[in-house]
């Protein structure tokens, strides 16, 4: 599956939410990137059908956006916030969102337990969707979502408020879910997507900052990312005079991870370059004016 975008807008009154973005998605895990407020969710639900552009075209295997039925049929979406009728269990909730999808039921008998057991949650079908955890809600959000077998599955910041060992299992789920599929997932947490993603668009107030592999844009900060100790008294000046990307500090001095346009004084160390580090690079240059 292939989904072109070009020249996509969404203005809502004066604000363009959306502004003239262009880029493609192929088969495997995309991630799409960037902070609170760049447009990830608005592009996510124009994808999902749910949610109509001001302009531009979106096409699935040339399949244009306004085919809605026909895109409905083969798309599975999870949005960031969702909920389940709290008192249905798992499985009565998998079989109800089965009818109102008008799934056959031979189809859905045999799909339902397949789906459970791949989320893990089979042993837990007969518990009420209230009583689930957070990271077992977003699992049954993922086998609902894959119930009409997607060939394209758009997951909206599917990690949020999960702790560290349930975003790497979900991510895990999502990268074995992927396979021939496309897997489109959002986040504001670079390192995430870095981890599962081969490829990644970088959002920002609506535009697209980058488009392309994920080691393309680590590329955009090598050379310019260093290391300094420093004593903790000249911590401050460091701060002011490069783009901090992280400290560490130990007892008498600190360790500095930094940007820079030019190697800095001292004694740096230079650094392979992460995903991340191109992403903050790329948000160093917006800053400074660099990206226009």
């Amino acid at each position: 599956m292939e989904i072109q975008i070009t020249s996509l807008k969404k203005v809502y009154g004066s604000r363009a939410v959306l502004d003239s973005i262009t880029f493609s998605v192929g088969n495997g895990m995309f991630g799409l990137v960037g902070r609170n407020g760049a447009g990830k969710t608005t592009l996510m639900r124009i994808l999902a059908t749910l949610s109509r552009p001001s302009g531009g075209q979106v096409t699935f295997d040339g399949i244009p956006l306004e085919d809605t039925k026909k895109i409905r049929s083969f798309i599975g979406y999870l949005p960031q916030e969702f909920s389940f009728y709290p008192d249905m269990s798992v499985l009565e909730v998998m079989r109800y969102l089965a009818a109102l999808s008008d799934i056959p039921g031979e189809v859905w008998r045999e799909r339902i337990p397949r789906l459970l057991q791949q989320v893990n949650l089979w042993d837990d079908r007969t518990k009420k969707a209230g009583k689930l955890s957070g990271g077992m809600k977003r699992r049954l959000g993922i086998a609902q979502a894959l119930l009409n077998d997607p060939q394209v599955l758009i997951v909206d910041e599917p990690t949020a408020g999960l702790d560290p060992e349930e975003r790497l299992r979900f991510y895990a789920l999502l990268d074995e879910f992927s396979g021939s599929r496309t897997v489109i997932v959002s986040s504001h947490i670079m390192s995430d997507i870095e981890a599962v993603c081969e490829n990644v668009a970088v959002l920002d107030a609506g535009r697209l900052l980058f488009a392309g592999t994920v080691g393309a844009l680590a590329k955009r900060a090598e050379g310019k990312v260093f290391e300094l100790t420093v004593p903790k008294r000249e911590q401050e000046t460091v701060k002011r005079d490069y783009y901090v990307l992280s400290s560490q500090s130990h007892a008498s001095d600190v360790r500095i991870r930094v940007l820079a346009g030019h190697i800095p004084a001292g004694r740096p160390v230079s650094c392979v370059p992460t995903a991340w580090d191109g992403y903050m690079e790329l948000l160093r240059q917006l800053e400074e004016g660099v990206v226009k």
